[in-house]
This record gives C-alpha cells, sequence and structure tokens, in this order.
C-alpha cells in the first residue's frame, strides 16, 4: 500500500498553538529540547506560558505538578526515555497519586529514533505510564490522530501520556475521523483474524491485511490508539468472530500493548494470540527501517504471525 506520511511532532506543536491560542489555562514545558519535540513553536507565540526547565527532567516534573495544582493544564515534553524512565518516581508521586492536569506528550519513542542507540530507545514507556493508577496512556496512529489525542487530553481530567515518534508515520486516519479516549477504530472489518496495532504499527497491520486478503484470509484490523484504558468492548466483539489475534507495537511485549490485550483475553475470551514487539532486550544503533526489519516490527512479520494464529485456533 502506497503511503502518505505525516508528522507526529508538527502535529503536535500545531494542536498545542491553537490551544495556547483558545485557552489561558495551558502552559508549557520543556527539557531543553523544544527544537526536537517541537513545543518551541508554542514558546515563540506564547512565551509567558513556556518554561524550558533545562536538562532536569525531574525537577520538570515537579514544577508540572506545582503548576497544575495551582488551576493549570500542563503540557510536559521531552524525549520518551527521558520522560518516563528518569522521572518515574516524581509522575507516580506527584502526578499520578494526586491525579493533576499534566500531560506527558513525550516524542522519540521506539526503535525508529535509529542513531541514537539503545540509551535513547524507549521501549518500555507504555509499560511504566500503564502501572500508575490514574494515568491515561494514548499511542497516536499518524500525526493527524496527534493533533486530535492532543486537543483531546487538554480537555480530560487527570494526568496523560501521549507517545510520539521521532519519524513521519503513514497517514491512516482523517480529519473527519472520530478520536475519542478510551475508544478503539475498526479500520477495516474481516471474519479470520483481529489484528491490534498502536502507533505506526497500525499501518503495518493494514499492509499485512491486504497481504493476507491476497491469500485468502480477512483480517480485521483494530487501531488500539488509547492502550489505557483499553477498549475491551471492540477487543472482544472482534476476537469474538475471528478466534485468532495478532498484536503489533513499536514497544516491548512484556509490558505494552500486547500484555495488556493478552490480560483482556485471558480473563474474559482465551484465543490463539501472537504478539509482535520488541522482545526483552534493549535495542541498538542503526538506522530506522533497517532495526523495524532486525526486530521484525514489519507487515510481513504480522502476516506470518496472524497465519500461525489461524493454524492454531484449527486444531
Amino acid at each position: 500500500m502506497k503511503w502518505v506520511y505525516t508528522s507526529q511532532r508538527k502535529e503536535y506543536a500545531n494542536a498545542l498553538t491553537e490551544l495556547g491560542r483558545t485557552r489561558t489555562d495551558v502552559v508549557v514545558l520543556d527539557a531543553d529540547l523544544s527544537s526536537s519535540t517541537r513545543t518551541v513553536e508554542f514558546a515563540k507565540k506564547f512565551p509567558e506560558r513556556f518554561f524550558n526547565c533545562g536538562i532536569a527532567e525531574q525537577n520538570m516534573m515537579g514544577t508540572a505538578a506545582g503548576l497544575a495544582a495551582s488551576g493549570k493544564v500542563v503540557f510536559a515534553s521531552t524525549f520518551a526515555v527521558f520522560a518516563t524512565g528518569r522521572c518515574w518516581d516524581q509522575i507516580r508521586q506527584s502526578i499520578a497519586y494526586p491525579n493533576l492536569d499534566v500531560k506527558i506528550v513525550a516524542t522519540h519513542a521506539g526503535i525508529t529514533v535509529g542513531g541514537d542507540g539503545a540509551s535513547h530507545q524507549a521501549l518500555e514507556d507504555i509499560g511504566l505510564m500503564r502501572s500508575l493508577p490514574n494515568m491515561t496512556v494514548i499511542v497516536p496512529a499518524d500525526g493527524i490522530e496527534a493533533y486530535k489525542a492532543v486537543k483531546a487530553v487538554a480537555d480530560h481530567c487527570g494526568p496523560c501520556y501521549v507517545r510520539l515518534g521521532r519519524a513521519d508515520v503513514p497517514m491512516l486516519t482523517s480529519v473527519d475521523s472520530e478520536f475519542i479516549i478510551g475508544k478503539a477504530a475498526v479500520l477495516r472489518e474481516g471474519s479470520d483474524v483481529t489484528l491490534v496495532g498502536c502507533g505506526q504499527m497500525v499501518a503495518a497491520c493494514m499492509d499485512a491485511a491486504e497481504e493476507l486478503h491476497k491469500r485468502g484470509v480477512e483480517a480485521e484490523v483494530i487501531n488500539m490508539s488509547t492502550v489505557k484504558p483499553l477498549d475491551e468492548e471492540v477487543l472482544l466483539r472482534s476476537v469474538e468472530k475471528t478466534g485468532a489475534v495478532v498484536t503489533a507495537e513499536e514497544h516491548s511485549i512484556t509490558t505494552g500493548l500486547g500484555s495488556a490485550v493478552a490480560s483482556v483475553l485471558g480473563e474474559n475470551l482465551p484465543s490463539p494470540m501472537k504478539m509482535i514487539g520488541t522482545p526483552d532486550c534493549f535495542g541498538e544503533s542503526g538506522e530506522s527501517e533497517e532495526l523495524m526489519r532486525r526486530y521484525g516490527l514489519t507487515a510481513e512479520r504480522v502476516a506470518l504471525a496472524a497465519e500461525e494464529v489461524i493454524r492454531r485456533k484449527k486444531q
């Protein structure tokens, strides 16, 4: 399938600046990476509501908590590996526990950070944020959905984690597509297997479904952009119909979307299942596309996994 590509970071900046124009309670914090996260666009237009906290991510989260406790809606941004791991304790104690309106929008998530290597490739951030009570976790599929997610979390009560990538991603949704926190979208109907993806792996699921169709297999594709709370209703309805499921994420399978889906199915509808994502390992330096192939984050791998779970359900 030929894709048009969109920038999630650019759309984050667009949504932020629009929020800045319409809402005086919105403030933005960054940890000396505003050019990369694109919060610099907000800073140019609303310098009095932008705070560069320097390379001090833990302090940034504490400052965000203080501003939120004072009635502000706070967007705090840096790279995903720093936004979640370096300041997990501050997020837990000062943001999630008091249930404050801090929206952590992290960029440069996943293996596609590329040449920066394992130290900068967040493959466990969804799991870290999923584990926190009160935290909503969103992984937009493309730039358009990233824009809508930022607008949505601004109106959502409580802390949120929005995970964005570094590289441009295929455009799957349209400006008319509905985005509701906690609701999944069925992008393609099918009867033989359910493919559940988040982030840029949703496009891989769509490509896999096209290939499977050529082989006589009809795959249903779900964009599970909200990983927490998971849309159990849409998931269970689909898997009840297809009887088999494959999850796909640019994240570790031990703590991410795959484990969230497995937990729901294990309690409600045990089914043949395969998880596509990184194994229990760190990443490595390399070109983004090369790393995606090395770790099996491809449409081909999704299609092979789909055929495997279909065979298993027939046994």
